[in-house]
């Protein structure tokens, strides 16, 4: 039985999950968190439940790697690592070279490193850890999934901002958009589950975590995303803040003596968003637990809704119609109070919510009335699962 391991390496942890294949089922799971700092910690849970926690200092990547595949063999989950055919690495950065997922070859990886620039703060850490994996599992075949490759042929009306071409065709300068490869999922999911092909609908999904992006679909493609030449630009986030006229930033620079724009940068991808409207915390629960009684948390859980609502309503006029609008990740699964608020707003175009579906904790289920013209669901994402089936699929073609 062939085994694929999913990697989805960030800064700070190593996620992974290992999937028997074909059945695609998970055998095994863990992280690795606090990479580098005091007290990293090492979990790992089993197909039957089993749990395994380790706390050590300053694990680094390297290392993180190796504790993950000596686990596996220790645990007899794997009795070889030659039965492990397969490591499918999440790629944040794909630019424009990538349209696809790719077997990872010497050029490709000087590829992904050069694009660093579009992702600084991922890039070189997922070409570091496909070093580490190539060479401790020499014979698997190594894949690259790009966040950004869902949306490489976007169309231009799309992808282009409103400066000189000339920027575009020198440096690049376009959206890229991300979490291309749990929209990708949640996507052909929502289509199989609603029984039509996906080239025969016109789909919004809403990935509402942490990290929070909108995509449209119209008839198979992905015509539109609210995030842009990076991670920061869209709806309003936990801490990253979301689309703002540019001239605020010199002048808030000014104001506030920064001298280095990256500063700022920074400000508005980590103090910004849910926390830096509420004062409190970039978690909606939190802010949930308090809006009856702070202003602010009342605000940012509007703020956040008014920018969902806003792009949504502006891709729904883009496609000239929807067929379905479908809830994913860590808001958009668990609050239900957040997707009353989104679909309340949305009625004019058909949408409806059927509170008692909405209240319940399922997986995949539909939300929406069962007369009404447009499909609510939610569908649990599953990026995991698309890199091993983007590995299964290239092996094939080793």
């Amino acid at each position: 039985m062939a085994k694929i391991l999913a990697i989805n390496a960030g800064s700070s942890t190593l996620k992974w999950k290992l999937f028997s294949v074909p059945e695609e089922t998970v055998i095994a799971s863990g992280m690795v968190d606090r990479l580098g700092l005091p007290e990293s910690v090492f979990k790992i849970k089993k197909a039957d439940g089993t749990k395994y926690s380790e706390t050590k200092d300053n694990i680094d990547a390297k290392e993180a790697a190796a504790m993950v595949l000596t686990r596996l063999k220790s645990d007899n989950i794997v009795e070889h690592l030659s039965e492990i055919t397969g490591v499918g690495h999440r790629v944040v950065a794909g630019g424009e070279e990538f349209k696809d997922s790719v077997v990872i070859t010497p050029k490709t990886l000087k590829q992904i490193k050069d694009l660093s620039e579009y992702a600084p703060l991922h890039n070189p850490t997922q070409a570091y850890y496909i070093e580490v994996f190539r060479d401790l599992l020499p014979k698997a075949v190594q894949v690259a999934v790009f966040d950004t490759s869902l949306y490489s042929d976007m169309p231009k009306v799309n992808y282009l901002y409103s400066i000189p071409y000339e920027y575009y065709e020198k440096f690049g300068a376009r959206k890229y958009g991300a979490h291309g490869t749990s929209h990708r999922y949640v996507a052909n999911r929502t289509a199989e589950l609603l029984g039509k092909p996906l080239d025969s609908l016109k789909l919004i999904t809403l990935h509402l975590g942490s990290g929070a992006s909108i995509t449209a679909f119209d008839h198979g493609k992905a015509v539109d995303t609210s995030m842009g030449f990076t991670p920061l630009a869209g709806i309003t986030m936990s801490t990253r803040s979301g689309d703002i006229d540019a001239s605020l930033i010199p002048f808030l620079m000014r104001h506030l003596g920064i001298k280095d724009v990256e500063d700022f940068v920074d400000i508005l991808n980590h103090k910004s968003g849910l926390l830096g409207i509420s004062g409190l915390s970039p978690d909606m629960r939190d802010l949930d637990k308090t809006k009856e009684t702070r202003e602010q948390s009342e605000l940012a859980i509007e703020i956040f809704v008014n920018r969902v609502v806003k792009y949504v309503g502006s891709y729904i006029a883009e496609m000239n119609g929807i067929d379905a609008l479908v809830f994913t990740a860590g808001v958009g699964e668990n609050s239900w109070m957040i997707r009353e608020r989104i679909l309340n707003e949305l009625s004019y175009f058909g949408v409806t919510v059927d509170d008692e579906k909405n209240h319940m904790h399922g997986e995949e289920q539909v939300i929406s009335q069962d007369d009404a013209p447009v499909t609510v669901m939610v569908v649990p994402t599953n990026e995991e699962l698309m890199i091993v089936r983007d590995v299964e699929r290239l092996a094939k073609t080793e």
